[in-house]
């Protein structure tokens, strides 16, 4: 099988794709045949040596889907079922998805009832799950005005698709480092675009609800955007900054506001369903902005880092099978 294998920390270019043997099955695990797999900015950050706990070598990738090749649990896991596996350590503490097959723990193998086909099935589970569990916990309503801080980004653009979808009247207004992607962020369902410079937003406007994705980097500036009783969800840490200093809870929430956060890793086959569930109920229109082959997976990783960068990433393997 091809695997991709990072050896050292460094850039795209220490992506390289090896042949490998199939992993050998063992008690608790299963061999998936991975059928497509998402690209994410803290698979970036584990490549740039940026996740303590991670020990080179290894196979990256928190999310795939895929079908059961061969399994421990056939009582559960039956071969040639559909599968999907986000985070429990994927990719960082053993091998993950960046493979034509993957041996994975039973535990973090979910089976789901969809329709999607491996195109788009490939663009959901991590990407999707973030946005829709920060959704949740937003409790958005239709009279809300939503910000998306980093509304470009892949759960930025997922967002969006799973809000629109519910509540088509609703104000949604994307915050962007560079305006020149503000037409297609547009055409994705936003009403808005709004500059945000050196980490502050160039308007005057508030919010009830923000989707902050950029994180504790500018946490500060969008709580001051935050209208009296509104939700800040901070989900994201594109800002490259992971803790909140100097920050006094009584002081920054002073305006009856609320900061809580979604980690998806908190994560069971009941709660990957109703997000199935809620994607064919209102028709949401999941799918990849840009797909590529494992063996373009340093270009994949390029893409992603660079300024043209927008919406979901993925890798498909095995196409054309069913």
């Amino acid at each position: 099988m091809k695997a991709v294998v990072v050896s050292r920390a460094g850039g795209p270019e220490v992506l390289e794709v090896l042949e490998r043997e199939l992993p050998s099955i063992k008690p608790g695990w299963s061999l998936v045949k991975v059928m497509g797999f998402g690209i994410n900015h803290s698979e970036i950050f584990t490549r740039q040596g940026l996740s303590p706990s991670v020990v080179f070598p290894r196979v990256l990738g928190i999310e795939m889907v895929g079908v059961i090749e061969e399994t421990s649990n056939p009582s559960r896991l039956s071969v040639g079922q559909k599968v999907v596996s986000i985070m429990g350590e994927m990719g960082r503490a053993y091998d993950g998805g960046y493979a034509e097959y993957a041996l994975l723990p039973n535990d973090n193998l979910y089976t789901i009832e969809t329709d999607l086909d491996w195109r788009d099935l490939a663009s959901v589970p991590e990407t999707y799950y973030t946005a829709y569990g920060s959704m949740k916990n937003l409790k958005i309503e239709a009279k809300d005005r939503i910000l998306v801080r980093a509304g470009s980004s892949g759960v930025g653009q997922a967002f969006a698709k799973l809000v629109r979808a519910r509540f088509p009247e609703v104000s949604l207004i994307a915050s962007v480092r560079r305006l020149d992607k503000e037409e297609k962020i547009l055409a994705a369902g936003f009403d808005q675009v709004i500059l945000d410079r050196d980490g502050k937003l160039e308007t005057n406007q508030t919010f009830t609800k923000i989707f902050e994705l950029v994180g504790p980097a500018t946490i500060k500036d969008s709580l001051a955007h935050l209208e009296e009783g509104g939700i800040i969800c901070s989900t994201g840490q594109l800002g490259g900054q992971w803790y909140l200093e100097d920050f006094d809870p009584i002081e920054m929430l002073r305006n009856n506001v609320y900061l809580t956060t979604f980690y998806s890793g908190n994560v069971d086959r009941e709660k990957l369903q109703a997000m199935f569930d809620y994607i064919k109920t209102y028709q949401v229109p999941v799918g990849p902005e840009i797909i590529f082959t494992i063996d373009d997976i340093q270009a994949a990783h390029a893409y992603l880092e660079s300024k043209e960068s927008f919406g979901k990433v993925i890798v498909l393997n095995h196409q054309g099978e069913k």
